[in-house]
């Protein structure tokens, strides 16, 4: 095609387009079946001009407004569980599964039938008095028993049970009397008993002749002996009575 007595070419390896800017042209890469370079640098901090300018920008000036909005949602919430705590109900003090986590101390799903057993509540009760009741969970060592059956009565140690009705057909057996029920303050911490955070670190001592004479796998090997033979032991002694 002739152009004012110059003859032009469109070549295999010219790209040519008529895009808003005007006609351009943009040289390929080499030998080889590459993707056409076609990079949309323009769309990496928005549109930065024109009427287009940071179209692309996802603002968040309603930050501090959402703030306050949750903060009078909770107040709002505290307001209406009155006189009840805050925080909902009494969870047990659990450690976490595996190795790595087992370390630590934090709130879990419900306390165990075992745990309300010792805390002489009953199961039925307690989901009414504010505590949470998991009937899945199961006591692997008594020092975690312990320490929840500790919980729950410190708990029924500062209940106070308001009555369903007004008058006296109202008031049940457990009530609170109504002369303590005035100006009755509201929990309103995180945790309705904090967690007592358990102290990981020893104080550096002095090496006694006992811990010298101490040997742990000696220890283990006893305790795992004395549970094998623990049934032959009971019949042994069993079989003694009868004789005696």
């Amino acid at each position: 095609l002739a152009q004012g007595g110059v003859w032009c070419s469109r070549s295999p390896f010219q790209r040519t387009s008529t895009a808003r800017g005007g006609p351009r042209s943009e040289a390929m890469t080499g030998a080889g079946n590459h993707v056409i370079p076609n990079v949309h640098f323009r769309k990496v901090n928005g549109m930065q001009h024109g009427r287009h300018n940071r179209v692309m920008m996802r603002t968040w000036f309603n930050q501090p407004a959402r703030k306050q909005r949750r903060a009078n949602t909770r107040k709002a919430k505290v307001a209406k569980i009155f006189p009840r705590p805050a925080a909902g109900l009494l969870r047990p003090a659990v450690k976490p599964p595996t190795q790595r986590y087992n370390l630590k101390l934090r709130l879990g799903k419900g306390f165990t039938i075992e745990e309300l057993k010792e805390a002489k509540i009953p199961k039925k009760m307690a989901r009414t008095i504010g505590i949470a009741v998991d009937h899945r969970r199961r006591n692997k060592c008594v020092e975690s028993l312990e320490t929840n059956v500790e919980r729950l009565k410190k708990y029924m140690s500062k209940l106070v049970i308001f009555p369903k009705r007004s008058g006296k057909k109202g008031v049940k057996k457990g009530d609170t009397p109504r002369s303590e029920l005035k100006n009755v303050a509201q929990n309103t911490l995180r945790e309705i008993i904090p967690l007592e955070k358990p102290k990981l670190l020893d104080k550096c001592r002095a090496i006694t002749a006992e811990d010298k004479e101490f040997s742990a796998y000696k220890k283990l090997k006893k305790a795992r002996t004395d549970k094998k033979f623990l049934g032959a032991k009971l019949k042994k002694q069993a079989e003694a009575k009868k004789e005696g």
